[in-house]
């Protein structure tokens, strides 16, 4: 294993630092772990957080446009409740602060733990849970489907939301809303390396993917042999254009009562003769010439299919460390997710 760090258990600090030491808007705690942007008075205050090694999600979208703060946990595990209670904490401006959990067993159970403990401190707080990765329900790390790039697009949205002024109540119902007309699916090439395995996370043969994988290198819905980048991107746009309307049951923080309703909510189906954001997100490793090529022929089959393609990124958003593979994401948008997906944005991994 080669790679460009000093120790292994300074990986995340010294990242941290970096990144602190390139933006000066931006502030950094190590003990415990959370960064955040201070020129953000008086608005809802949004954080995410999640295992290290997913660069730029989370804490490359702290900024103005889009988030307030993020926790870092170690490479590929969940931030402790005490960086999300103290993180947020920091960033409470009045308004309120709004978590984006990604559902993993670990984020999800330490994220709720961090909610109550702010409830208990008079802190207005609520939570959403970003489920849009369609590839199979019930993981390694989850119960239900994971959350992946989809992220992104909750993080770019309701950031432009909050600076204009939403409530913490609008920002949790738009938040919610993106996350359940959004769908993620993901294909590997060849495994991550984790720093503290030293060794790739799985094997693969020369003429196979891992179909549906997980950004922590997480098994898909089963191995295939690889032909050409058309084939597998065609496969991929059939799943999550086939991926029919279901219902799911969610935890939601009831402010006022101080406890957790389980409520049912239903992802969307998608449409034809309909606007749509799309990711092309590479995984880490993958060169940039060839996801343009994925955008090429998925903007071939939504075309086909009567997906109007609106708005789009390409390039690394929601990486897994070194793997080298591509996941999409499409957004059913509406107008104004499209008009605040527009506004402006000052992060480092993402300006316009």
């Amino acid at each position: 294993m080669k790679k460009l760090i000093n120790s292994v258990e300074d990986v995340v600090k010294e990242q941290m630092e970096g990144l602190a030491a390139s933006r000066p808007q931006l502030k950094a705690n190590y003990e415990p772990r959370y960064m955040w942007h201070e020129e953000t008075p008086g608005q809802v205050a949004l954080v995410s957080g999640g295992g290290a090694g997913h660069e730029p999600l989370h804490a490359g979208f702290i900024g103005k446009g889009m988030l307030t703060g993020a926790c870092p946990g170690e490479v590929f595990t969940s931030p402790t409740p005490d960086q999300m209670y103290e993180c947020g904490n920091q960033v409470n401006t009045g308004e309120g602060v709004l978590f984006f959990i990604k559902n993993y067993t670990g984020d999800v159970l330490n994220f709720e733990t961090a909610v109550e403990l702010l409830h208990s401190d008079g802190i207005k707080v609520g939570s959403v849970l970003i489920d849009d990765d369609v590839a199979v329900k019930d993981s390694l790390y989850t119960a239900g489907r994971r959350g992946v790039a989809g992220t992104v697009l909750v993080e770019k949205i309701v950031g432009a939301a909050a600076d204009k002024g939403y409530s913490l109540e609008q920002c949790e119902e738009l938040a919610r809303r993106i996350n359940n007309n959004c769908r993620s699916f993901g294909v590997a090439l060849d495994a991550c390396v984790v720093p503290a395995a030293g060794k790739p996370s799985f094997q693969l043969a020369d003429d196979e993917v891992e179909f549906g994988v997980g950004i922590h290198g997480e098994p898909g819905i089963e191995r295939i042999k690889y032909t050409n980048a058309d084939e597998l991107v065609d496969k991929m746009f059939l799943e999550l254009k086939e991926n029919i309307a279901y219902s799911r049951t969610l935890r939601i923080w009831n402010r006022v009562e101080g406890e957790w309703d389980e409520v049912e909510s239903t992802i969307e189906n998608f449409e034809t003769d309909h606007d749509y954001i799309a990711i092309v997100n590479g995984l880490g490793a993958t060169p940039e010439s060839e996801l343009y090529g994925v955008y090429n022929r998925l903007a071939h089959n939504c075309k086909k299919e009567g997906f109007r393609l609106a708005r789009n990124l390409v390039g690394n958003y929601c990486t897994s460390l070194n793997m080298e593979g591509v996941s999409i994401t499409l957004l059913k948008a509406d107008t104004e997710m499209l008009e605040l997906f527009d506004a402006p944005v000052d992060t480092a991994a993402m300006k316009w």
